[in-house]
């Protein structure tokens, strides 16, 4: 996951948290319709991005992947 993966990501968590404290919803369904709304913000801005660079946000490299191409390692 790069650092704009884990962004979007933190912004679809925070931008439901968000919204869920102003609806206050009550059932299953009403919070499955507030989460939708949070990842279509972060969907949103994913899409914005790519088009402005031209670039794929997503990658199919988690974290660990990702440093060892770029020559780091974890310690375990």
């Amino acid at each position: 996951m790069t650092n704009l993966e884990l962004v979007l990501n933190m912004l679809a968590e925070t931008s439901t948290t968000e919204i869920s404290k102003a609806k206050k919803p009550k059932s299953f369904p009403e919070n499955r319709e507030v989460a939708h709304e949070g990842g279509s913000v972060a969907g949103n801005a994913r899409k914005e991005i790519e088009s402005k660079t031209g670039k794929k946000v997503l990658t199919s490299k988690n974290a660990k992947r990702l440093n060892l191409l770029n020559g780091k390692r974890f310690k375990n």
